[in-house]
C-alpha cells in the first residue's frame, strides 16, 4: 500500500516491472531513470541493481516534475523490476511485498507467447501468496518489442493476456527507442494517484 510519511511530507508508491526473462523490463527502468524529467538532481535516486549470476532485480525512486501534490505531500514513486527467470521465483515474492501497482511487460515476439503467459499466470501465483488478488492491484499491460520481425497482432496479445472482465490499459512499445515506456508509466502513475484520492494511504 501506499506509504505517508508525516515527517518528510511523502507518499511513496511502489511499482513492479513484471514479465518473463529478456521481454524488456530493466530496459523501461533504464529509459525512465536517463530520461525522467526532475526538478534536481537530488530528486531521483541512483538505480540500484541486485545481480544474479544470470538475472537482476532493479530499483530507482523519483519525484517527478510535474507530479501533482496530494494534501500538501510530495509523490516518490519507486520502480523495481523483477527477475525474469523461474529460478528467482522466491525474489519476484519478495519484490512484490507492499506493491501498489504493476505493469506487465509482455514480449510481442510470437515465439514468446507460452512465456507471457506462464508468466502472468506466476504473478497471480505470487499475489496469492500475499493475499493479494490481482482485480485488486493497479495494473497495465505493455507489449514490448514491436520492431521486431515475428511479432504477434496487439488483438491476440489481448485476447491472451486482457480477456477478463474488466480490461486494463494497454500500450505497444518499443522500450530500447524509448517508445511507450513514458506512456505505460504515466498511466500507472495516474491510476495510483487516482485511487489514493479516493482510498486513501497507509501512514507510516
Amino acid at each position: 500500500m501506499a506509504i505517508i510519511n508525516q515527517a518528510t511530507k511523502e507518499l511513496q508508491v511502489k511499482i513492479v516491472y513484471y514479465g518473463p526473462a529478456k521481454c524488456g523490463k530493466t530496459t523501461n527502468l533504464e529509459q525512465v531513470h536517463a530520461n525522467v524529467q526532475v526538478a534536481n538532481a537530488e530528486n531521483k535516486g541512483k538505480m540500484v541493481s541486485l545481480a544474479t549470476s544470470s538475472d537482476r532485480t532493479l530499483f530507482f525512486d523519483f519525484f517527478p516534475l510535474e507530479a501533482m501534490a496530494i494534501k500538501g505531500f510530495k509523490t516518490k514513486f519507486q520502480l523495481y523490476t523483477v527477475p525474469g527467470q523461474v529460478i528467482y521465483n522466491t525474489t519476484r515474492q519478495l519484490v512484490l511485498r507492499g506493491v501498489d501497482g504493476i505493469v506487465f511487460v509482455a514480449d510481442s515476439q510470437y515465439d514468446k507467447m507460452a512465456e507471457n503467459v506462464e508468466s502472468f499466470q506466476n504473478l497471480i501465483d505470487n499475489l496469492k501468496t500475499q493475499k493479494l488478488k490481482l482485480e485488486d492491484i493497479p495494473y497495465v499491460l505493455q507489449y514490448n518489442k514491436r520492431d521486431m520481425p515475428n511479432v504477434a497482432p496487439v488483438e491476440y496479445m489481448e485476447y491472451l493476456l486482457n480477456n477478463r472482465d474488466v480490461q486494463v490499459p494497454s500500450f505497444t512499445s518499443t522500450a530500447s527507442k524509448c517508445e511507450g515506456v513514458f506512456e505505460t508509466l504515466n498511466m500507472i502513475t495516474r491510476i495510483l494517484l487516482h485511487k489514493f484520492i479516493n482510498d486513501g494511504g497507509r501512514r507510516s
